[in-house]
Order: C-alpha cells, then sequence, then structure tokens
C-alpha cells in the first residue's frame, strides 16, 4: 500500500476554504495539482456525494487517467474520493485552528501493478513530495485570493 498525507494551515475560515476546494473543485484543483493536465466533471452539477469526475495525470512522464467519485461532502469539514478504475482513495479535512483553517490531506493506494511493485520506494516517496506540495500550493493561493485585504 502507498499513502502520504500532508497538512497546511490557512490564513481563511473553514467555509472559504471549503469552497475554494470542493465548491470549484474542477477549476480550481489543476491549480495546486499541476500534475493534472485534464480535470472534467463527468456528474453535471455540483460537487456533491455520488459525483464523478476524471482526471490525466502526467507524473515524472507518466500519463494516466483515472474516473473517481465523491464519498463525502461534508460541508466545511470533510471532502473524500474514491477511485472507480484504480484502487485509490482520498481525503481533504478542514479543521478551524485560531481563526484559520488546518487543512489535511491524505492519499491511500492500495496496490501497485505488479511490474511497480519493483518501485514501491520510489512510489511512496513521490506519492508523500508530491503530498506536501499540493498542500503548499494550495495555502498560497487561497492566501493569495482569499485573505482579507487582497484587491
Amino acid at each position: 500500500m502507498v499513502k502520504a498525507e500532508a497538512q497546511a494551515l490557512i490564513a481563511c475560515p473553514p467555509t472559504q476554504v471549503f469552497a475554494f476546494v470542493a465548491e470549484d473543485f474542477v477549476r480550481n484543483y489543476p491549480r495546486w495539482s499541476p500534475e493534472v493536465e485534464l480535470m472534467e466533471a463527468i456528474t453535471e452539477g455540483p460537487l456533491q456525494v455520488g459525483w464523478v469526475g476524471r482526471q490525466v495525470r502526467v507524473d515524472k512522464g507518466r500519463r494516466t487517467r483515472s474516473e473517481f467519485r465523491v464519498v463525502v461532502f461534508d460541508h466545511a469539514s470533510e471532502l473524500r474520493f474514491e477511485g472507480l478504475d484504480d484502487p485509490f482513495r482520498i481525503q481533504y479535512r478542514f479543521e478551524p485552528c485560531e481563526g484559520q483553517t488546518r487543512v489535511s490531506f491524505a492519499f491511500e493506494l492500495e496496490r501497485l501493478s505488479p511490474g511497480m511493485m519493483f518501485f514501491l520506494g520510489t512510489v511512496r516517496r513521490f506519492a508523500q513530495e508530491s503530498a506536501e506540495r499540493m498542500m503548499s500550493q494550495l495555502k498560497v493561493l487561497i492566501e493569495a485570493e482569499l485573505s482579507p485585504g487582497v484587491d
């Protein structure tokens, strides 16, 4: 199994951070995860439990396509996805913290293809580095666009 976790403390209230992440997910996700080449909704309408999306990623030159479903949508608290064609889970948690929001990100991949098992350590390191980079980029984007006093 491959797991990665990261956090960011963002200088905005949970409702605003959640809206940026969840309500504008299709538009904003590629902005904090630049490996995403294409992000599209398969299900029409806003994100909610049951909503399905598709992404195309290019990670270290390897292009992958995956579809995923929203399995938890708890306003300003938690957003969780599960892969439909790959055994992965992604969770975002949003917690108030002294006037800010602590965003926790967790990624789990149940198994790798047999040919990738040889690279398990590399895949784990890459997943952790990607998680940390994404949370850093999410913090920068949100604080630049939503923090009080920003023109």
